[in-house]
């Protein structure tokens, strides 16, 4: 059996995707850098950077299958040219050794934050989205990047997109931003909220959806990998729900949230340190990114479990 490579297994969602792929009797190379480890998992270990075509080509070599996960993904950098460098051209590089090492397969995880959203409404794989709609060098980066992997797909590769929405679970290690908002709500940081909106999802079934997306996507399609819209006001009810904690009742406007992105922010361009509420962050909260995942179901087979169950793996995770 040829093994399968995985990037950015030291990950949230990475990590996810390798244990997945082992357990269903896959053997799982992992591209990782020099500096992080993959822990719980046994699977084979090679350490490169996707900035380093060279290290992708000898990643690759013999594999069969390609989940590319890896992403710079920070919502604020004292050098958003890293951000470009990792996703767009590290993406680049990627399709391109996979490409030359006749990978059978690859899967491309992309984000929710690429997909078209209307005004109040619900985003699927077919609304309209342009780079002038994509606020921040992260969301414009990975936007490029799936620009990448269409390209490829349209030149007869076989890549499949998915575009996750907000995983939460365990083994949560950074946190991502949404992990955190479980960390803060359980060290009663979280004093106050804003109305925004996300799609929770459990990490579990993003990563059985690149594991059917591999098998039954169609090369060239988008597939988001969801569950359920919610305000956030209703995921910290749903937490104190699970946990007897008190949820949050102060609900702040927005011009707040947005002043404190510029101070927090203008702040951090002084001193170096991330901001507390990046102003990308802030500016991402305006819309609620609420989708729907029925492409997903109607072709890939893909049924996600309710949020209640993302939430409270990701808390047990936390506490623990």
């Amino acid at each position: 059996m040829k093994p399968t490579l995985v990037t950015g297994a030291s990950g949230f969602v990475g990590w996810h995707v390798a244990r997945q792929l082992a357990e269903a009797g896959h053997r799982v190379r992992a591209l990782v850098r020099s500096s992080s480890r993959i822990p719980e998992l046994d699977v084979e270990v090679v350490r490169g950077d996707l900035r380093d075509a060279g290290s992708l080509e000898r990643a690759v070599a013999g594999c069969g299958l390609v989940f590319h996960v890896a992403a710079d993904y920070r919502l604020w950098s004292p050098h958003p040219a890293e951000l470009y460098q990792s996703n767009v051209d590290g993406t680049r590089n990627m399709l391109t050794a996979a490409q030359s090492a006749g990978v059978e397969r690859m899967v491309y995880t992309s984000t929710v934050g690429c997909i078209g959203v209307p005004p109040g409404g619900v985003g699927d794989e077919a609304r309209p989205v342009s780079l002038n709609g994509m606020a921040g060098a992260y969301k414009r980066s990975k936007f490029l990047a799936e620009e990448v992997a269409l390209e490829f797909a349209c030149n007869g590769f076989p890549v499949v997109i998915v575009n996750p929405t907000a995983p939460m679970g365990d083994h949560d290690f950074k946190p991502t931003p949404t992990g955190q908002i479980v960390r803060d709500f359980l060290r009663g940081a979280m004093p106050a909220y804003i109305d925004t909106g996300l799609n929770v999802v459990n990490v579990c079934d993003v990563a059985r959806g690149h594991l059917l997306a591999c098998e039954r996507g169609v090369p060239g399609e988008r597939y988001i990998l969801g569950s359920e819209n919610m305000t956030l006001g209703q995921i910290l009810r749903e937490m104190a729900s699970l946990t007897g904690l008190p949820a949050p009742k102060v609900q702040l406007p927005y011009f707040v949230a947005w002043t404190a992105g510029v101070v927090t922010t203008a702040f951090a361009h002084l001193t170096g340190i991330p901001p507390r509420a990046p102003m990308e962050a802030v500016r991402m909260a305006k819309k609620k990114m609420w989708v729907s995942h029925a492409k997903a179901a109607r072709e890939l087979g893909y049924a996600p479990a309710p949020a209640r169950e993302a939430l409270a793996d990701a808390i047990r995770w936390f506490r623990q």
